[in-house]
């Protein structure tokens, strides 16, 4: 090593719950909904239909964890790394006691199963920075995260959204008023339809949605570093029109998904 060579500098690993107990990548469910290499405007993409198992040992494990970050009170959450492998796969959604995480800053889900967030993250009031980055099965978000006023930074895998700059997937076609659910049976969803198992409050006003129509809209927008593709579940068309402008250099919202979005052109 000569007098110009610089020296070498080692690099704390960010993302050190991403590797497993042998030194390899932690396995993980494939996704091939859409493709994260070459544009495919009328790729025939879908929600995700898995249904949380409530009785695996990842889910109960998790239950347990969110309990202890409640409780103590701490300003980071990164549940994935008191996981084994398997309990992470068994995680493919996050409880709605996440709610109760008002004191956590910083949510890590690097590398997870997940498939969907529920909207209760909007009531983690003190979020700052939010990374589920190389959670490849993530492809859209709730609405309700824009509810996070102090969010600033997030790490997202954003060639795995819907509509996203690099190669414009098209977004899933939501279903019209009329064809939606009401009453109990919005208890009781299909996941594949509506993306859900269950809607009770509306995204917008956050009444309830129970007795009045369920208006389905996607709209893309800035949270915090990322545009994100977000899910509204509105009680009302007066709260279809309540929504803010979508992202410059996306597709126009609100909007119910399917080919004939105008969006932009990939990059």
């Amino acid at each position: 090593m000569d007098a110009t060579t610089p020296e070498p500098r080692s690099f704390a690993n960010r993302w050190p719950e991403g590797i497993g107990p042998d030194g390899r990548p932690v396995a993980r469910e494939l996704c091939t909904c859409l493709s994260q290499h070459k544009a495919q405007p009328r790729a025939r993409v879908g929600f995700h239909g898995e249904r949380q198992d409530t009785s695996s040992a990842g889910w109960l494990r998790l239950l347990a964890l969110v309990d202890e970050a409640a409780a103590d009170g701490r300003e980071e959450f990164n549940p994935l790394v008191e996981l084994s492998p398997q309990e992470r796969r068994d995680v493919i959604t996050l409880p709605a006691s996440i709610a109760r995480l008002t004191e956590v800053r910083h949510l890590r889900l690097y590398g997870s199963n997940l498939v969907r967030i529920p909207p209760e993250i909007g009531a983690m009031t003190s979020l700052e920075e939010f990374s589920p980055y190389t959670s490849y099965r993530l492809h859209w978000f709730p609405y309700e995260i824009t509810r996070c006023s102090k969010l600033v930074r997030s790490t997202v895998s954003t060639r795995a959204l819907f509509g996203n700059v690099k190669y414009r997937p098209p977004f899933p076609r939501l279903r019209a008023p009329d064809g939606a659910p009401s009453g109990a049976r919005l208890g009781a969803l299909d996941p594949k339809r509506w993306g859900a198992t269950a809607i009770g409050t509306c995204s917008v006003c956050d009444g309830p949605v129970e007795g009045r129509e369920l208006h389905q809209r996607w709209i893309s927008l800035t949270v915090a570093t990322d545009v994100l593709p977000l899910l509204v579940n509105a009680c009302s068309t007066a709260c279809v029109a309540a929504l803010p402008p979508a992202a410059a250099d996306h597709a126009p919202g609100p909007h119910r998904g399917g080919w004939d979005v105008d969006q932009p052109s990939a990059e």
